[in-house]
């Protein structure tokens, strides 16, 4: 058989990827027609069916998952050592992709991104939210941000903030009106703005601690959100309680528009760490966001 033709590789691994010859061709910057017949010669070459195509989808055979599974690797490594003879000598430059919750973004990666990425502007950071958790590997993440409980163990993982934790919020008016809980148990009595794990696809159940007791409580109400400062908003509107992040609650407690309750019950968990494979530690411009994220415990007197 005649040598593989790395770009067909590379495309093939795109329009998988993306479930679309049409997604793909404005992905790379080329013609569809183009790619639709590299791979085209890519099957022929190889004798194989790879893609099935609908009008609507795009998707991969048995053949051609095969495929996909033993390039996609193998291309991040060549794209990876690229990357880095490039960059000798130069100052770093490069793409990095990372996947993370919008109040990780908020409250820990783009502070400390925004006074470093001005001394590199040839860092393209592309930064996507979501609250699932993402295949970084499989899914072309140069890495992810999770709490570090939930830190896979294979991947390398540094700290990038403190331990925080999850506190219980009202406004006055609802407090006024449905009386302020004492323990945990009391929330299945009140309304209660709930928070959906895409990952998991339930909803949460909210943890609580105290004295070595540790409790879960599974609450009602008329809303769920996956995301915390939607349900800050609710709350302030008096919709219920919401159980949310403490740093990003911090001034509608400060002004009085919320009212903290079961304080004593709220416990710390874990907090964000990067993550990644360890291929990616090498890589210049991933060294600088590496450094600039890394936690950094405040110094004694």
């Amino acid at each position: 058989m005649d040598k593989t033709d790395l770009n067909q590789l590379r495309w093939f691994q795109v329009v998988a990827e993306e479930h679309s010859f049409t997604r793909a061709a404005a992905k790379i910057g080329v013609a569809q027609s183009t790619i639709s017949y590299a791979i085209k010669q890519l099957e022929e070459r190889m004798g194989v069916r790879l893609l099935t195509r609908t009008t609507r989808n795009v998707a991969t055979t048995v053949a051609g998952e095969r495929l996909l599974q033993t390039i996609t690797p193998r291309i991040a490594e060549i794209e990876d050592e690229i990357a880095a003879l490039t960059a000798l000598g130069d100052k770093p430059s490069g793409s990095i992709r990372l996947t993370l919750s919008d109040h990780a973004l908020e409250s820990v990666v783009w502070p400390k991104l925004k006074p470093v990425l001005r001394n590199y502007p040839d860092i393209h950071v592309e930064l996507i939210l979501d609250s699932t958790f993402r295949n970084i590997v499989e899914e072309g993440f140069d890495a992810g941000v999770r709490l570090g409980e939930s830190v896979e163990k294979d991947m390398i993982a540094v700290r990038i903030g403190p331990d925080w934790r999850l506190v219980a919020v009202a406004s006055p008016a609802y407090l006024d009106m449905h009386g302020v809980p004492q323990h945990p148990q009391d929330l299945i009595r009140h309304v209660c703005i709930n928070m959906r794990h895409e990952t998991a696809g339930g909803l949460y159940a909210w943890e609580f601690e105290k004295d070595g007791q540790e409790l879960r409580v599974r609450v009602s109400g008329q809303l769920t959100f996956n995301n915390s400062y939607a349900m800050i908003d609710a709350a302030v509107n008096g919709y219920g309680i919401a159980y949310v992040p403490n740093d990003i609650v911090e001034r509608q407690v400060a002004s009085g528009e919320l009212v903290q309750v079961l304080d004593d019950w709220s416990p710390f968990f874990d907090g964000y760490f990067l993550y990644y494979p360890s291929r990616r530690q090498n890589l210049p411009a991933f060294k600088v966001i590496v450094e600039a994220l890394r936690h950094r415990r405040p110094a004694g007197p």
